[in-house]
């Protein structure tokens, strides 16, 4: 989600960015003892990936590979002839599934003969994607109806049908699991793997004591908040709630780290940006709360919350994210018991509760009219 431009200065002035400015395109910027920033194109809004090169004894280990496409290959090769200095790739990890971050695996791993290092849950997660099992048409179209999406705009979500296979080459056959909490070891240091969950199945950033660095992924980004939504494939997930429970495990880290971003800039004050992103979802829960509030008894679907999580006009991509994210904020409003989800003719409505700080009941069997199939 995109904060508005002044928002977006004010919260970058609490943190520091000791990094300097970006490395040029198909050249690589020294970071931290062994560990080297380099930046790919995206063909997105959100223009640009951070990758990392870890320098070994005997090659380098890359992590997040740039979504496929000719440019990003070429940006590859170039940094292959002028700047591994002689030494071969043996190492790939992907923080996730995503095709920024996952797109060029196999490639870059068929091309280096080199190991390919994921999550379980991200590397059957991309399998998946890659081979449309995740998101059926006849499963979107429901998903998106029980939500209150009017049938002439279902057509819109699936536009985007294949997008996942065009972005990412065939994986690699065989993988090494990254486990949360097992340490793997990068450059003679130890990484303790930290997973996390929202914004993908099992999200993996990597975090070295001795260096005090923080490679995060899409876990925690400095200027703008990770997208994270509810998806048809798991529509009653409480992603929000998730990602956010998972701050814990990064606030057991130094407030002193540099964070290495996947978007933005390296910067340093982990917990303060943490704080901000907390406080940017409880206002927007808020807001949705009382959105649904001033509808009383009539509550409102996901679909009738997007413009009140995004008032700004959305192209045909940002809709589908949009969606999605307000879905998240709306189950972790439910989780919360700040309001309560009614089924009536197959579509989901949330209304709020007249007392939030009440459990709702159990069993609602006698204020949810729900049919077969409308989840």
């Amino acid at each position: 989600m995109l904060d508005s431009a002044d928002q977006s200065q004010r919260l970058l002035a609490q943190l520091r960015f000791p990094c300097g400015d970006v490395p040029e395109a198909g050249d690589i910027k020294n970071v931290a003892p062994g560990i080297y920033w380099l930046r790919m194109p995206l063909p997105f809004q959100l223009n640009h990936i951070n990758l990392w090169l870890v320098e070994e004894t005997d090659g380098w280990t890359i992590v997040d590979c740039g979504i496929n496409t000719e440019v990003t290959r070429e940006l590859w090769e170039k940094i292959f002839a002028n700047r591994l200095n002689g030494r071969p790739v043996t190492r790939v990890i992907s923080t996730h599934m995503h095709p920024d971050h996952v797109g060029l695996a196999g490639w870059l791993c068929e091309r280096w003969g080199a190991e390919f290092w994921m999550t379980l849950g991200e590397y059957m997660s991309a399998i998946a994607g890659r081979n449309d099992f995740i998101e059926r048409e006849d499963t979107r179209a429901a998903h998106l109806l029980h939500n209150g999406v009017p049938a002439d705009r279902v057509a819109l979500f699936h536009r985007h049908k294949g997008g996942y296979a065009k972005g990412v080459t065939p994986l690699p056959p065989t993988f090494q699991r990254l486990i949360h909490a097992h340490p793997v070891t990068l450059a003679g240091h130890r990484w303790d793997v930290i997973v996390g969950r929202g914004h993908a199945p099992e999200h993996a950033s990597l975090w070295c004591p001795e260096l005090n660095v923080l490679i995060a992924g899409d876990q925690v980004l400095p200027k703008i908040s990770t997208n994270v939504g509810v998806w048809p494939n798991e529509p009653r997930a409480d992603a929000l709630t998730w990602f956010l429970d998972g701050f814990s495990r990064f606030r057991r880290l130094p407030a002193n780290a540099l964070v290495l971003p996947s978007h933005g800039f390296p910067f340093i004050g982990l917990h303060t940006r943490l704080d901000q992103l907390v406080a940017h979802h409880d206002a927007r829960l808020g807001d949705i709360a009382a959105a649904i509030a001033s509808r009383g008894e009539e509550g409102a679907t996901a679909w009738d919350m997007v413009p009140v999580l995004f008032p700004r006009h959305l192209d045909n991509n940002q809709v589908v994210f949009a969606f999605a994210e307000t879905l998240a904020h709306l189950h972790c409003l439910e989780t919360r018991a700040r309001v309560k989800r009614i089924v009536l003719d197959g579509v989901h409505r949330f209304v709020a509760l007249v007392d939030p700080d009440v459990e709702p009941p159990a069993d609602d069997s006698d204020t949810v009219v729900m049919d077969v199939g409308a989840t």
